[in-house]
């Protein structure tokens, strides 16, 4: 089944983090309704700059529709992962001064209305008996639950703390005393003879 079949029709921004991210799952949805969530709260767009900070506490699926959506990436320096094994996500604007936290609640409980054959899927996903057939109906009906649910069934929402997180670092780069390879050097350590040492030499 193609992804652009499990869900139809599905939107354009949905459409961007699946082009993205390879494929369509619950995890991607769940990173997509918090994007979507902290735009309406905030008034937000994507982040063209680091205008937008991330700050997530996992290093799952939902991540890759942050990055998509809010413009929250690691090369900017405004995508921060601290892999708490936590579904929760902090969003904050620079621009407004304003965070809020988002953390899935407790237990995940279907409502769509094909909950016996959710229940029967879910069963043999979880018994390690489903067909590839099926471990897609089970996805297909996860995805269009969470789609169509309240986000307040799916998030708890709470507003937190502004933080002045430090915009991504600029430093010069400088030749490793060992290897020779450049490096940034706010990165380097001073090795023996005071030299300036990347850290993977200055493990060795």
């Amino acid at each position: 089944m193609k992804d652009t079949d499990e869900i139809n029709p599905m939107a354009d921004d949905l459409k961007k983090c699946v082009e993205f991210h390879g494929h369509i799952c619950p995890g991607l949805i769940y990173g997509y309704r918090v994007a979507r969530e902290a735009m309406r709260l905030m008034n937000i767009g994507r982040s063209s700059d680091e205008e937008v900070v991330a700050v997530c506490e996992n290093d799952s699926c939902a991540v890759d529709a942050l990055q998509v959506l809010l413009g929250t990436v690691a090369g900017k320096g405004n995508l921060l992962i601290h892999n708490y094994g936590k579904n929760a996500y902090t969003v904050q604007s620079r621009a407004h001064r304003v965070a809020y936290r988002f953390s899935r609640r407790a237990s995940y409980d279907y409502v769509g209305q094909d909950r016996e054959a959710f229940e029967r899927l879910g069963a043999a996903v979880a018994a390690g008996t489903a067909s590839e057939a099926q471990q897609n109906e089970f996805k297909r009906l996860k995805i269009k639950d969470l789609l169509a649910r309240p986000f307040e069934d799916i998030f708890t929402t709470s507003e937190a703390p502004f933080e002045d997180i430090p915009y991504a670092p600029l430093a010069p780069s400088a030749p490793c005393a060992i290897c020779g390879e450049m490096t940034m050097m706010t990165k380097m350590t001073v090795g023996e003879g005071g030299v300036s040492v990347c850290a993977p030499c200055s493990r060795k």
